[in-house]
């Protein structure tokens, strides 16, 4: 899956001069930079929560990660995603209302390459 980036934002009113990352591009940044991952997909699925709770009409609300990296070796799946949720704290607190994550290590990554 190829996902090319998307140019900044530009939100005078809300903060005048200040360009916003789109929030996909904040969370590989974040994930890349925390967890060094063989595989990241991020799926942006706001589309399918329009009109619920938390979702806002230009969207990047709810989001599908998956993620695989060494990091999560020898880690249950809540340990996994604590860390997930710490890394993205303040997305989770500010512009994202829903995260689905699938945390994998190397080893239980059934769409590796061999």
């Amino acid at each position: 899956m190829v996902f090319l980036p998307r140019p900044p934002r530009y939100h005078a009113a809300a903060n005048p001069g200040v360009f916003e990352m789109p929030i996909a591009d904040t969370i590989r940044r974040k994930l890349t930079d925390r967890f060094a991952p063989i595989r990241l997909e991020i799926v942006d699925e706001s589309h399918r929560h329009a009109g619920h709770a938390g979702a806002r009409p230009e969207g990047e609300t709810h989001f599908a990660v998956t993620i695989v990296s060494a990091a999560f070796g020898g880690q249950g799946r809540l340990a996994r995603q604590r860390l997930v949720y710490q890394t993205l704290a303040q997305e989770l607190a500010t512009r994202v209302h829903a995260l689905s994550l699938t945390t994998l290590a190397p080893d239980e990554d059934t769409r590796r390459e061999g």
